[in-house]
């Protein structure tokens, strides 16, 4: 071992040479899609070249919408960009495992994210070593909002339209009804 204690790699680092693109999977409910959500996307398209994002049910929310209608408004929001939308049944290390996909992208607000995310990364892991989870942080303009609040302000007639993809907020006004 080197006298730093390091570990350094024995063959030189060599600018040239380039390793090939590994395809990440951004995988969430996205009930509604929100700004936060979009930005999300945009930097992991700017970190691998192109995404993958999976829209999955969850038992465990009540969803304003269903994954066939959250699909269309994520397609809508980003067919300017290198993005494929899917639905998603399962585990997500299994849908990534089946697709091909080496990294698990996912979103970090606060500290409290990360004390949600860690121990999933930890349990994706042990379920699919070879996948690897990088967590991003959003623009800090998202760092409080979330989906399941969006809908509750919306279900109690309010509104947060500058948070949300125009479409978005009008398919919530839809369903909820307009603000009074």
């Amino acid at each position: 071992m080197p006298e730093d204690g390091y570990l350094w790699p024995t063959a030189p680092y060599n600018p040239n040479m380039s390793s090939p693109r590994k395809r990440a999977l951004f995988a969430g409910t996205f009930d509604p899609v929100t700004l936060g959500h979009i930005d999300l996307i945009q930097r992991g398209v700017a970190l691998f070249g192109g995404l993958v994002v999976a829209v999955a049910g969850n038992r465990n929310k009540q969803p304003a919408f269903s994954v066939e209608e959250r699909i269309a408004m994520l397609q809508a929001e980003v067919k300017h960009l290198p993005v494929e939308v899917f639905g998603l049944k399962g585990l997500v290390v299994e849908f990534a495992q089946q697709h091909d996909i080496q990294v698990l992208l996912r979103g970090v607000r606060t500290v409290t994210d990360f004390e949600y995310e860690y121990p999933m990364a930890m349990t994706n892991r042990e379920l699919a070593p070879k996948v690897e989870s990088v967590f991003v942080m959003p623009n800090e303009r998202f760092t409080y909002l979330s989906s399941s609040l969006i809908k509750e302000v919306y279900a109690a007639g309010g509104e947060l339209p500058k948070l949300l993809p125009d479409a978005v907020h009008l398919a919530l006004q839809e369903r909820f009804g307009p603000k009074s």
